[in-house]
């Protein structure tokens, strides 16, 4: 049976699994990725990785490498990237890889490669129309089409959370751009909203002031009415806004009725759901998988994800299926692998 490495380069930490061709998971191993330390310490532990996880496995034909940022797979580099990992752009990815191992190697983004693994033993198993919407630090995407995943003339296919949007109008987005869905459906992007409405709600004499309008999905108790700031508790003398260390905070609050953390999850979800809506009338996927961290915020966020899509969805594509990842981080390294048994001798 063909054996292959999957490998997932992000800007914490570096995956290998070594992979045979049924798609099994035999090993994985795990380290910080040493980011501040460029590109060679970089590739030298994803090396190191797969050796390691190939150590007394018999012969390993190929790596598959899923790496953030967007990624050329005809050249093999990485074309452009934030700062999470210092001097990333510009990598040789491919042959540098190559080069430490003496293997065949395919490269790719990382949000592609997680689509390929649901694809292939995942929540979107059985499929060849596929979008993939990956919600967490950024809102990325990937969308396979007859079984090929759509990279585009450039390699920045995907990139969904700089869709404009208009609950996002003005905001500033990460890309530098303003209005795009990222800016207010991404994690950081809930976090900080919610944080800057529960401060403004403390220094309210009258208690907490919404927008006019603003509620959450429909049939959510606690989506109207509900606590606002005062219900934030954290550590022991800790309250209000500093309470809140993460968006799985927000999420515990808005189950709990909080009306801002109702509002901010709510409001983001419908947000992303009207993009991803529109993304469909465009694709016409068989299923649509959502992924990331953000997609454990609960029953809240997705029920108002969902009336979002519902509202920009045409007719013939309201029975599409809808649903969560299902490998977790497995997904990607599962991906990189089937990456990496197209080039395996």
């Amino acid at each position: 049976m063909t054996l292959v490495v999957g490998v997932d380069i992000g800007g914490t930490k570096t995956s290998a699994g070594l992979v045979d061709s049924s798609g099994t998971l035999l090993a994985v191993r795990t380290l910080p990725t040493p980011a501040a330390q460029g590109p060679a310490a970089v590739l030298d532990t994803a090396a190191g990785l797969v050796a390691e996880v190939a150590s007394g496995a018999g012969d390993v034909t190929a790596v598959g490498v899923g790496s953030a940022g967007v990624v050329d797979p005809r050249r093999g580099v990485i074309v452009s990237a934030t700062g999470a990992i210092t001097g990333w752009a510009g990598t040789d990815l491919r042959g540098e890889v190559s080069r430490r191992l003496g293997l065949p190697v395919t490269v790719g983004n990382d949000v592609h490669a997680h689509a390929l693994g649901e694809q292939w033993r995942g929540a979107a198993a059985g499929y060849a129309d596929v979008l993939l919407v990956a919600v967490g630090t950024g809102i990325g995407a990937s969308v396979i089409l007859g079984g090929r995943v759509l990279r585009g003339a450039h390699s920045v296919a995907g990139h969904a959370g700089h869709v404009p949007a208009v609950a996002a109008a003005g905001r500033p987005c990460p890309c530098g751009g303003h209005g795009h869905v990222e800016a207010v459906a991404s994690g950081p992007a809930m976090l900080a909203e919610y944080r800057a409405r529960a401060a403004a709600a403390v220094t309210e004499p009258s208690g907490v002031s919404e927008p006019s309008g603003v509620t959450g999905p429909s049939g959510v108790p606690g989506s109207s009415g509900a606590s606002g700031a005062s219900g934030v508790s954290g550590p022991p003398g800790v309250t209000g806004p500093a309470a809140v260390s993460g968006l799985a905070d927000v999420a515990r609050l808005a189950a709990q009725g909080d009306r801002i953390a109702v509002s901010v999850l709510a409001g983001g979800a419908a947000a992303l759901g009207s993009t991803i809506g529109g993304l469909m009338n465009v694709i016409d996927p068989e299923v649509v998988v959502v992924g990331g961290g953000v997609a454990a915020c609960g029953e809240l966020w997705w029920q108002a994800l969902r009336e979002g899509i519902a509202a920009e969805v045409l007719p013939a594509l309201r029975e599409v299926p809808v649903g969560p990842a299902a490998l977790g981080g497995d997904a990607a390294l599962l991906g990189a692998a089937r990456m990496a048994l197209e080039v395996a001798g």
